[in-house]
């Protein structure tokens, strides 16, 4: 069973005891239990259940592992030929690592 829930405005495809990478949730703490209620799909070996716009009474219970965690750094390079521009920016996004608990549809 899997289900497609909505988690800071990205959808993730979420199976119990799975681990996801969410962009960083403020003021969580290392162990504590998240819900996300915007379930928007649900498959239960087969049967399919779309939300309009989310299914009522299904919901996701995540365990926080690690509340920060730094992404690659991702290197953003701009150059104009033959005019001596160039400028390099670099960047890591911050993430939050969930462990799903358990999935109630």
């Amino acid at each position: 069973m899997y289900v497609i829930v909505e988690i800071n405005g990205q959808q993730f495809k979420a199976e119990e005891g799975k681990k996801l990478f969410v962009h960083h949730i403020q003021n969580v703490e290392n162990g504590a239990t998240v819900e996300f209620e915007k379930v928007l799909l649900v498959d239960n070996n087969g049967t399919v259940t779309v939300g309009a716009p989310t299914v009522e009474g299904a919901k996701v219970v995540c365990e926080v592992v690690s509340p920060l965690v730094k992404g690659d750094k991702v290197l953003v390079f701009h150059k104009k030929r033959r005019k001596g521009y160039r400028k390099l920016n670099g960047h890591r996004q911050q993430f939050t690592e969930l462990t799903i608990k358990q999935v109630i549809a």
